[in-house]
């Protein structure tokens, strides 16, 4: 059984596809992705406008996506069946 702490969490939200799909093609030509442009931009916003209850839920959350990474890659990947 997993806990909030066990594991990151998917937020959903809406926008129009077409904004998603160019985001996509505009965070290619920056080298980079989408999940990686929209965690840098909350850190940045938490870091310039958040008071001291929000830089340390920061640096909890850097912690679990720390750990998560961590484990992530840990399986052995599935060979071809012959």
């Amino acid at each position: 059984m997993t806990t909030d702490s066990d594991h990151t969490h998917q937020q959903r939200f809406r926008l129009p596809l077409v904004w998603w799909n160019t985001y996509k093609r505009v965070t290619d030509r920056l080298g980079t992705n989408r999940t990686a442009r929209l965690l840098a931009l909350i850190r940045d916003d938490i870091e310039k406008h958040g008071d001291e209850q929000d830089l340390e839920a920061l640096a909890q959350g850097d912690a679990e996506l720390a750990e998560r990474r961590a484990r992530k890659g840990g399986r052995p990947r599935k060979q071809p069946e012959e």
